[in-house]
């Protein structure tokens, strides 16, 4: 019996998800797509996020504020940006603060990657729940890359 056929006596049809085996690709790798950020490509300490708003600089690109701080050059650890997101109570009940979220880590997952080591907190505005996301993308874009820059030429200081 097909899966979305229902078994006598069931309520509701089971739905049919595509196997794992038939998302895999010919290279080996999956077509699903990715969980997340790895752990090492973002922010999750407490103190790291003190240190970088204590330490670092803050720019203000249109619906958010981007606050960075460069690491230390050496290691593992110093390769790559690591980002942050900050969504305050003040911003709305959970739901929206959680959609923000979600809209925000899409948009740090589809922009370019930024080089170097900089650690990155992005703090939105509420209006980043209702502006279109290419909009969203170019600002979290332009974000990283501001960051980048200025995190390069603070160190060059």
């Amino acid at each position: 019996m097909p899966a979305n056929v229902p078994a006598p006596g069931d309520r509701f049809p089971k739905p049919a998800f595509p196997s794992r085996a038939s998302l895999a690709r010919e290279d080996g790798k999956s077509s699903a797509p990715s969980k997340g950020w790895k752990k090492s490509r973002r922010l999750l300490k407490h103190a790291d996020f003190q240190r970088v708003y204590e330490n670092g600089r803050r720019q203000f690109v249109g619906n958010m504020t981007v606050f960075f701080l460069r690491r230390e050059s050496g290691g593992a650890a110093a390769e790559g940006p690591r980002v942050g997101l900050t969504v305050g109570k003040v911003l709305g009940g959970a739901v929206e603060r959680n959609r923000i979220k979600r809209r925000m880590r899409e948009a740090v997952r589809h922009s370019p990657p930024c080089e170097g080591p900089v650690d990155v907190v992005f703090n939105p505005r509420k209006s980043v729940l209702t502006m279109p996301f290419d909009q969203l993308l170019r600002e979290v874009s332009r974000g990283l890359k501001l960051a980048e820059q200025r995190a390069r030429v603070a160190e060059a200081k």
